[in-house]
Formats: structure tokens, sequence, C-alpha cells
């Protein structure tokens, strides 16, 4: 009996280190599987910090040109207000000027046609603005400008 219970332990021992055998085994194909997971994975996070810093850079960037656009936007809109200001001057100087020129057109009728004038239908004083404006256009000094 002895030899029996002997060889039955040493049995249970042999199955038992198969059993072990077999689960190092599965364990150490785990673990390969995970060195190659961990590669991978080192080598995507490694291409994300590439990506974070393009992206960095990129914002940077996209910043200085903000700033720039900005400066730019700024200056120009500060121009066009000026150019504005000067147009509504320029226009109300040739409101006057065209108030000036009718003014003129109509003190330089001849005295005679006024009754003509009366028995004629009227012109309208847009034309007889223009008319005046195209004359006095007409005459011009020798620099160019009009008389």
């Amino acid at each position: 009996m002895s030899h029996s219970f002997g060889i039955a332990i040493e049995s249970l021992v042999a199955i038992l280190l198969l059993l072990t055998i077999g689960y190092c085994m599965l364990l150490n194909s785990r673990l390969k599987r995970l060195k190659a997971d961990e590669h991978s994975l080192k080598a995507t996070i490694a291409e994300l910090i590439t990506a974070t810093e393009i992206a960095e850079r990129a914002i940077g960037g996209l910043k200085h040109t903000v700033r720039d656009v900005n400066e730019n936007l700024g200056n120009q809109l500060t121009s066009a207000s000026q150019m504005s200001q000067q147009l509504k001057h320029q226009l109300a100087e040739g409101d006057n000027v065209i108030r000036r020129l009718s003014r003129i057109a109509i003190a330089a009728r001849p005295a005679e046609a006024a009754p003509a004038a009366a028995a004629a239908p009227r012109v309208s004083t847009a034309k007889a603005t223009a008319a005046a404006a195209q004359a006095f256009s007409d005459r011009r000094r020798s620099d160019g400008l009009a008389a």
C-alpha cells in the first residue's frame, strides 16, 4: 500500500506540473500579445504627441494671422471712416456749388427773357441747373481749372 500511495501522489504531482506548464504557456502567449499591444500603443501615443505639436504650431500661426488681420482690418476701417467723412464733406461742398451755380444762372438770365419766359413753358430747375453747370464746365482756365 505504501508503494501505490507513493505512485498516486507522484502521479498527482506530475499532473499538477503538466497543468502548471500548460497554464504558463497560456500566460506566456498572453504576455507576448500584451507586449505587442504595448508597442503599438507606444507608437500611437508618439503619433498623437506629434499631431498635438503640429496642431499647437498651427494654432499659434492662426493666432498670429488673426492678430495681423485685426490690425489690418482696424486700419482699413479707420481709413474707410476718414474717407466717408471726406466724401460727406465733399458732397456738402458740391451741394453748395450747385446752389451758387443755380443762383448765378438765374441772375445771368437777361431781363427781357423774363416776359418771354412767362409766355414760354417753364424750364425745370434741374434742367436750368444742369445747363448752368455745363456752361460753367465749358469755360476753363489755362491751368485746367474751371473759371
